[in-house]
């Protein structure tokens, strides 16, 4: 890889290279190619980067605990089944999440299921899967009564809030004590759950879950988590006897979405928070449980390219010059949800030199539909294709079919083989559910 691209290195998938022809390649795929072959938006997933995130985690983790893989970040059955295949077990927040998993071979004692506010279909399918519960409000307990039947217990984790926000976005900070998300320590709520747990007659407590936002890229707060988290384990240890065999610290990890983003490796991520639980524990004299960390966008994100075919160019002199596309915030959210950055390349000649400085906009009804603002790329035509690098997590998780658009398609590149593992939605799709 050279000269642009190798100045984008960090947010391309790992077998990222400029091919013979100048065209930018995946997973030894021409990108311009793959349009012309599935068409546009498409998703394009490198699956040796997927296998060396997991990898990262897996290796960092060794036989201290258990990585767990986000599904909602994508939940692609095919894809999920290289995630399983690399010893990650999943974490998934519905019945949905639940199902897919299932669709792609993994068994329920790998799954995990969380969420505020779960449905009575939720816990039953938890159940009915003999998947791991983890209790994010005292409305858990009465479900539990319901779905399972008396003398048996389903395993479960209380999600406890540690009261600690660290610097993301606030719409995807999720540890602090003002959240919809698990049981506020400082409040008394969680020593409560705990209590409750274990009292009741339909719960096997495994222990602890913890989680405290999404895109961190500073790893200090994961840190001061731990400490709170192990003063509430000294504590239900004191007054309840109880001292958890697992502990979760969840995910959150970081990317690099434009070239200036450093976020800690995998390995660092794992370290932090294993030095913060071992030497805590051993301060307050605790049994160390085994730790489990629930990377989801660390995992796909990097895995991930968005390509998108240039339309029509509308140029403001003076002012900005729009680059329309024919995906843009019905397949990728994340910009106009909360400001999130992209890269942009041009995918037949990613080490052009820029000549002009554009603003790349989706196709949908709305003036914020932008999916890069103030880019510089070689000059444009009708037809380019362009690629958006870091773009596997949350984005085809979040799409919708707004403004009557059917979804992308995904495919998954691997030693110049690519295979559809999500086909494009018809318009026949998006008729299905509607009663005519």
């Amino acid at each position: 890889m050279v000269r642009t691209a190798c100045a984008l290195a960090r947010v391309l998938p790992m077998t990222a290279r400029v091919g013979e022809r100048g065209h930018l390649e995946v997973g030894g795929c021409d990108l311009v190619e793959l349009a012309q072959a599935h068409g546009t938006p498409l998703y394009v997933y490198d699956e040796a980067t997927v296998r060396a995130r997991c990898r990262a985690f897996t290796s960092a983790m060794g036989a201290r605990g258990e990585v767990l893989y986000s599904a909602k970040a994508f939940a692609s059955p095919r894809f999920l089944r290289v995630v399983a295949s690399e010893g990650l077990g999943l974490d998934v927040v519905s019945v949905g999440e639940l199902r897919l998993a299932l669709a792609a071979g993994y068994s329920g004692d790998r799954l995990y299921l969380l969420g505020n506010n779960k449905s009575l279909e939720d816990v039953a399918a938890a159940w009915e899967a003999r998947a791991t519960l983890v209790l994010d409000g005292f409305h858990d307990f009465d479900l539990l009564q319901r779905v399972v039947p008396a003398g048996h217990r389903l395993r479960c984790q209380v999600r406890v809030s540690p009261g600690v926000r660290p610097e993301t976005h606030r719409f995807i900070a999720t540890g602090q004590l003002d959240s919809k998300f698990g049981f506020s320590i400082a409040s008394g709520a969680a020593r409560a759950a705990v209590e409750q747990a274990l009292s009741h007659d339909r719960v096997e407590l495994l222990g602890l879950h913890f989680h405290i936002g999404s895109q961190i890229l500073d790893l200090a707060p994961y840190s001061v988590a731990m400490e709170v988290v192990l003063d509430l384990m000294a504590q239900l240890r004191q007054d309840l006897g109880f001292e958890p065999e697992r502990l979760s610290a969840g995910g959150g990890l970081g990317i690099a979405y434009v070239r200036h983003d450093d976020p800690p490796s995998p390995e660092r991520f794992v370290e932090v928070l294993w030095d913060a639980l071992e030497h805590g524990a051993a301060l307050r004299g605790l049994r160390v449980p085994r730790l489990a960390v629930e990377p989801g966008r660390a995992i796909a994100g990097p895995a991930g390219v968005a390509l998108y075919t240039v339309g029509s160019i509308k140029e403001i002199p003076g002012l900005r010059t729009y680059v329309a596309v024919d995906g843009g915030m019905g397949d990728n959210i994340r910009p106009k949800l909360y400001g999130a950055r992209y890269e942009a390349l041009l995918a037949s000649n990613p080490e052009g030199e820029p000549e002009e400085l554009v603003t790349i906009a989706g196709k949908y009804c709305e003036s914020t539909d932008l999916l890069v603002t103030d880019v510089r790329l070689p000059r444009l035509s009708r037809g380019d294709v362009i690629c958006i690098p870091a773009a596997g997590a949350y984005c085809l998780a979040m799409a919708s079919n707004y403004n009557g658009m059917p979804r992308p398609a995904a495919v998954m590149v691997n030693e110049g083989q690519a295979r559809v593992i999500r086909r494009r939605e018809t318009f026949h799709d998006l008729l299905a559910a509607e009663i005519l």
